[in-house]
């Protein structure tokens, strides 16, 4: 008996539309990125092990370096530009475009009322190697109180969150929840790292 001759199929597979995907994937990808923007200082934070997450947006971050310096970061440029009008309008101070402009980029900022027209004018270079001196939260002076305050009319929707390094000293938090109480903010986040959940 003939033995049945199987016809061979060719092996060969069109890697084109194949391509043409992962090329496409790959451009979504980098268009639609979102770059972590550079902070300010480097802080290490403390662990817990919560796992509630912040959202992408809508955040007011307070954050706090082991020297207990201030620095304040607010999400979108149009609601950074509304919180500078506000601000400027309360302190009497005249920002121009360019100014605003500059404000708009800034992820985070540490930097007294008093001295950011001049901050706002520098170079991103020069404001990245500036040393700044962070937000006064004194009694006296308590300036953090108005950045809460207009950055919630600019946005009401915000979630406010303090991250502060592991060798803050506690007095300085305990001031920033004082002020963010005395303004009728009694719900806020606390930004840790990621901790391994204990086995019992």
């Amino acid at each position: 008996m003939p033995k049945v001759k199987i016809p061979r199929k060719s092996t060969l597979v069109d890697m084109t539309a194949m391509c043409d995907v992962a090329f496409l994937l790959l451009t979504f990808f980098m268009l639609t990125t979102k770059f972590k923007p550079d902070d300010p200082v480097i802080v290490d934070m403390p662990k817990s092990i919560s796992q509630i997450k912040l959202p992408d947006s809508d955040i007011m971050e307070i954050t706090v370096n082991k020297e207990g310096q201030v620095f304040y970061g607010i999400d979108g440029q149009y609601t950074r530009k509304k919180l500078l009008d506000k601000i400027g309008e309360k302190f009497n101070i005249q920002f121009t475009d360019r100014e605003t402009y500059n404000f708009s980029l800034l992820s985070s900022f540490g930097v007294p009322i008093s001295g950011l027209k001049a901050f706002l004018d520098m170079d991103v270079d020069q404001r990245k190697t500036e040393k700044e001196p962070g937000i006064p939260i004194d009694s006296t002076n308590n300036e953090l109180a108005w950045w809460v305050i207009f950055g919630r009319l600019s946005n009401p929707n915000v979630r406010i969150a303090i991250r502060g390094d592991r060798e803050t000293s506690y007095p300085v938090i305990k001031k920033i929840m004082d002020t963010l109480q005395s303004k009728n903010v009694n719900k806020f986040n606390l930004i840790t790292n990621l901790e391994e959940r204990p086995k019992i």
